[in-house]
């Protein structure tokens, strides 16, 4: 979702864009290469004529349940990706000079109402083990001298995939209700936001390290849950899904929607990122038209 969105507004701006895919595949105006993470293997004309990496792979989180078989999977589709490609960096001629990856806010565990910087501690699920091993991947580019960035994402809101939809679906089948306390909060943001915090990482040349990419104002389940079902026109029930049965259904990964994380995004702020959707209204309000 991010990459598309990321590659057509690099190209309505002149930037020159190659891709890493799977699958061969035809995208206009767009230099596609051929990978296997797995066998660690890769086209190394992909490097040519490149200045900045943003590295987008990783296995969806909430496709399938959390076998051991599928952990293994999310965290080898994030952490031997990055490796492979600094691999090829180390062994290849290239003028990349800057290193900008995605990230999670998963990283920070079930906080309740604490407030998360990116100097908070982090937690102790899969999740928060899988973000740790992804970020110190990405940290391996600074022994090749590169700018590595690691943007924190949260809950990025699109109406054609993610999470929205799948949140959207059971309102619009008059079956809304918030999900355990409904008082976790959801650490949300514009797709569009998203995307252009990516283009903010890539242009900012001095910007190193790690940001939380969220909205400035984090809702809880039950605010976001309304929020959704006045743009859909349809109502809420006024009782929560237990805890209890969204493991049932979910199993482990049932912390996706009960985890709770509130972050701050004073860092990303202090850069002069300016924000167009800041509240989860205006943000929806737009998504849905």
């Amino acid at each position: 979702m991010l990459g598309k969105e990321l590659i057509k507004n690099l190209l309505a701006r002149g930037n020159k864009v190659s891709i890493l895919s799977r699958n061969q595949q035809q995208i206009k105006n767009v230099n596609v290469f051929l990978w296997d993470i797995n066998k660690q293997q890769i086209d190394i004309d992909c490097i040519s004529g490149v200045d900045c990496i943003v590295h987008l792979a990783g296995e969806n989180i909430s496709e399938k349940k959390w076998s051991e078989k599928r952990k293994k999977e999310i965290i080898d589709s994030r952490v031997m990706s990055a490796q492979l490609l600094f691999n090829t960096l180390a062994g290849n001629k290239n003028q990349v000079k800057d290193f900008i990856s995605a990230a999670a806010v998963g990283i920070y565990g079930d906080r309740g109402d604490e407030i998360l910087t990116q100097n908070s501690a982090p937690g102790n699920d899969f999740m928060a083990n899988c973000c740790e091993q992804w970020e110190a991947a990405a940290d391996q580019g600074k022994l090749l001298g590169l700018r590595v960035v690691k943007v924190r994402t949260g809950v990025v809101l699109s109406k054609k995939s993610g999470a929205l939809p799948a949140m959207a679906k059971p309102i619009q089948f008059f079956a809304g209700a918030p999900l355990g306390t409904g008082k976790q909060y959801v650490p949300w943001i514009h797709h569009q936001d998203m995307m252009r915090v990516y283009l903010h990482m890539i242009d900012n040349k001095q910007l190193t390290g790690v940001y939380n990419a969220c909205a400035p104002f984090p809702v809880t389940n039950k605010i976001l849950t309304k929020a959704i079902a006045k743009q859909l026109h349809r109502p809420v029930w006024p009782f929560n899904i237990p805890k209890v049965i969204l493991r049932a259904v979910l199993g482990e990964m049932h912390v996706i929607v009960i985890n709770s994380n509130r972050t701050n995004t004073q860092k990303l702020l202090n850069t002069d990122f300016i924000y167009n959707f800041p509240h989860v209204e205006d943000a929806l309000s737009d998504i849905y038209g």
